[in-house]
């Protein structure tokens, strides 16, 4: 691996001391440039899921209001249907939230090893929640997919070009790292805090019941 004595030419974009990574990398962008770049990339992600997150929110409130009236006119079938439609958008909200909260954890990864430049040791379990998430965004964030495969080359090149001697093979081995599994265990964790503080439970079938026979009465 590249020492940290023969990292600041070419973490700035100079000629590097060391001659092999001179002769390999020196026509490349800075180490600093693409990491700088990879993390204004994935705090537009996190913005723009952010925006996705708040409609989501607001239509989920609006059903409920409206589930809350069906029930109150004993209209169980169209309260049912309105109950279905809310599970789905929870259901979208924390897999977002999940995608959300482990994009901000990478994020702070980047910014430790833009201060730190200890470059592989931080990357490789990013590179592993990025993996996970780009099978995760397929399905509610389709629109993100190119941008997460970019996202996830260009950290790649990153982590070969600051791991002297590592293949290619070697470093998609460091992908499944535990470190990798506990940021998305731990963005899975929060997903469900969040979702328990941000959205009303659904009336249960005997609550309904209640409802309906107080508006009865």
């Amino acid at each position: 691996m590249v020492s940290l004595n023969d990292m600041p030419k070419k973490w700035e974009g100079g000629e590097s001391i060391s001659s092999k990574i001179k002769k390999t990398f020196g026509k490349k962008e800075p180490i600093k440039y693409k990491l700088l770049m990879s993390n204004y990339r994935i705090k537009n992600m996190v913005s723009r899921i952010d925006v996705q997150l708040e409609r989501l929110r607001e239509r989920d409130k609006s059903l409920f209001e409206r589930v809350v009236e069906a029930i109150i006119s004993r209209d169980h079938t169209r309260a049912q249907m309105l109950a279905n439609e809310i599970a789905e958008i929870r259901k979208a909200v924390k897999q977002l939230t999940v995608i959300q909260i482990a994009m901000e954890q990478i994020s702070m990864r980047i910014e430790t090893v833009l201060l730190l430049g200890d470059t592989f040791a931080n990357l490789a379990p990013v590179l592993g929640v990025i993996k996970e998430l780009k099978s995760l965004v397929k399905g509610v964030l389709p629109e993100f997919s190119y941008e997460m495969i970019e996202l996830e080359e260009n950290l790649r090149e990153v982590a070969m070009e600051t791991g002297e001697g590592l293949s290619v093979t070697s470093t998609y081995t460091s992908y499944s790292s535990p470190e990798a599994r506990k940021i998305l265990e731990e963005a899975q964790i929060i997903a469900e805090q969040k979702m328990r503080e941000n959205f009303p439970e659904l009336p249960s079938a005997s609550q309904t019941q209640d409802i309906g026979a107080e508006a009865k009465t």
